[in-house]
C-alpha cells in the first residue's frame, strides 16, 4: 500500500467550547516496532475527549495531541514485530489519541477484529467504552451473577454497554438517566427499572431494592456521598469520571460499619500491558456475544469528520442516547 505523507485531521486550536476543534493537515504517522497504523473509516467520540479540548485531560508524552481514544478501519501498515495483523486487516482499535485523523498508530495488541456481521461504523464505538465497562465493571468492580448493579448516566455511550453487559452476565440492573424518553431505552436494554434523576430519589429507589451491591459512577460531586447512601452491606463504588467534581467531604464511618469499597480508574494512563490484558479478555468473553447479536453498541449519531465540533455540542448537550461517532474522509 502507499501511504500518503501527509493526512487532514480535527486538531485543538486552543483550549476552549467545541469551536476550537478545526481541521488542519499533519504528517501520516509511522507505525512503531509493535505497532500498527490504521487507515482510520470512523472515530468514536468521548469524553475525554472533552476534557482534553478543555485543557483538563492531557495527552501521553508518546502520544499523538489529536483527540481520539477509538477507531475502526483498515490495517495500512504493521511495524517490524507484528504478526498477528496484516495490511488490509479490518480492525477497531482503543488509541493513545489521534483518532480525529486520516490514519492513527496505536499497540498492536490494543487492536481487535472487527465483530463478524458489524459495520466499521458501529465498530468505531466499541473500544473505549467496551474497555473502561469491562475492566471497572467486572474486573474491578467484581460484578457477579444475581447482584443488584446501578450506572448513572445510563443512555450514554458508557451507560448502554453497562447495561448490556451486567445483563447478559445476570445481574440485576438498574440505571438513572435525565428525562423518561432515555429512561425507556434504558429498560429496553434490560434495566429492570430506570429512574429518571430529575423525578426519583435514586437513593431510596435503590434502598426499596434491597441496596446496590455495585454502583458505577460518573457523576461524582455530590452523588459521591448519595452513592455510599444508596449500597448494601459489602456494596462496591466505582468511580470513572466526575463531571460536577473530584472533591467532596466525606464521613467514613459508614464505610467502615457497612463494609463498603471506593474505587476506581481511569483507562488512558494504564499500562500497555494491563490494556492489553483487557483486550484479551474482551475478545474471549464479549466478542462472541457481539457476533451473535446478544448485545450490540447503541449509536445515537454519525457527524463527519470536519463536523467533530458539532458532535462535541451534541455530547455536551447530554442529549445522545448512545456512542457519537465521526466518519473520516472516504470512508
Amino acid at each position: 500500500m502507499t501511504l500518503p505523507s501527509k493526512m487532514t485531521v480535527v486538531e485543538i486550536s486552543r483550549f476552549g467550547g467545541p469551536e476550537v476543534l478545526v481541521p488542519a493537515t499533519a504528517p501520516v504517522p509511522v507505525p512503531g516496532d509493535d505497532q500498527i497504523l490504521i487507515q482510520i473509516a470512523y472515530a468514536g467520540v468521548n469524553r475525554p475527549d472533552a476534557l482534553q479540548r478543555a485543557g483538563n485531560y492531557a495527552p501521553p508524552k508518546d502520544a499523538s495531541p489529536l483527540p481520539g481514544l477509538e477507531a475502526s478501519g483498515h490495517v495500512a501498515a504493521v511495524g517490524a514485530n507484528v504478526t498477528r495483523w496484516k495490511v488490509g486487516d479490518a480492525v477497531c482499535a482503543l488509541l493513545p489519541g489521534g483518532g480525529y485523523a486520516e490514519y492513527a498508530v496505536t499497540a498492536a495488541d490494543h487492536a481487535l477484529p472487527v465483530p463478524k456481521g458489524m459495520t466499521l461504523e458501529a465498530a468505531a464505538g466499541l473500544c473505549e467504552t467496551f474497555y473502561t465497562v469491562w475492566t471497572n465493571v467486572f474486573m474491578r468492580g467484581g460484578l457477579k451473577a444475581g447482584e443488584r448493579f446501578l450506572v448513572h448516566g445510563g443512555a450514554s455511550g458508557i451507560g448502554t454497554t453497562a447495561i448490556q453487559l451486567a445483563r447478559l452476565r445476570g445481574a440485576r440492573v438498574f440505571a438513572t438517566a435525565g428525562n423518561p424518553v432515555k429512561c425507556a431505552a434504558c429498560e429496553r436494554l434490560g434495566a429492570e427499572k430506570a429512574f429518571d434523576y430529575r423525578e426519583t430519589d435514586f437513593v431510596a429507589a435503590m434502598r426499596a431494592e434491597g441496596g446496590a451491591d455495585l454502583i458505577l459512577d460518573m457523576v461524582g460531586g455530590d452523588y459521591i456521598a448519595r452513592n455510599l447512601d444508596a449500597l448494601a452491606m459489602d456494596g462496591r463504588l466505582v468511580q470513572i469520571a466526575y463531571l460536577q467534581g473530584s472533591k467532596v467531604t466525606l464521613d467514613m464511618m459508614q464505610v467502615m460499619t457497612r463494609r463498603l469499597t471506593i474505587t476506581g480508574s481511569t483507562l488512558r494512563p494504564q499500562s500497555h500491558e494491563a490494556k492489553a490484558t483487557i483486550a484479551r479478555a474482551l475478545e474471549a468473553e464479549v466478542w462472541p456475544h457481539l457476533e451473535n447479536g446478544a448485545i450490540a453498541p447503541v449509536m445515537d449519531s454519525t457527524f463527519d469528520l470536519a463536523d467533530a465540533a458539532k458532535a462535541h455540542a451534541r455530547m455536551e448537550s447530554a442529549a445522545n442516547i448512545g456512542k457519537i461517532i465521526l466518519k473520516v474522509a472516504g470512508a
